[in-house]
């Protein structure tokens, strides 16, 4: 387990970076925290130590999952946002996201709900500090 105390952003996209690193194609990547707390830039992190362009991350918070890679290309990077999935359906619209079907892409899941959340994963915690910083915790899988 990693766990630090980040004050910005940058921090932040660095510990994403520095996960990216250790991660291998079909790996899994849980993000628990707070509305606000930093997943989507955590996840930016990710995708700069992928290769990616950083600038391309938004939160898919409306879309649901975003792919990210070289164009014509197999995705390399699959950003999922589920808070808006609730109630006894949520599995089965989880499943219709076809995600099992990534071809290597690396998962990265916030607002993981069942059965997302019972994936072999780097579960990636961030709470909020006081004075604002955030405190992430990387466990691994």
């Amino acid at each position: 387990m990693d766990e630090r105390v980040c004050s910005g952003e940058a921090a932040t996209r660095q510990l994403g970076r520095e996960l990216a690193a250790r991660l291998r194609p079909g790996d899994a990547v849980l993000l628990f925290g707070d509305l606000g707390s930093g997943k989507t830039v955590f996840v930016r992190g990710l995708a700069e130590g992928l290769g990616l362009d950083p600038s391309e991350v938004a939160s898919p918070t409306f879309a649901i999952v975003h792919e990210y890679g070289p164009a014509g290309q197999p995705p390399v990077l699959l950003h999922v946002d589920l808070y808006r999935l609730e109630g006894e359906r949520t599995a089965v619209e989880i499943a219709g996201l076809g995600l099992e079907e990534r071809d290597g892409a690396i998962l990265a899941v916030e607002w993981p709900r069942p059965p997302l959340d019972l994936l072999p994963a780097y579960r990636v915690t961030i709470t909020e500090t006081s004075g604002g910083a955030r405190r992430i915790r990387i466990e691994e899988p």
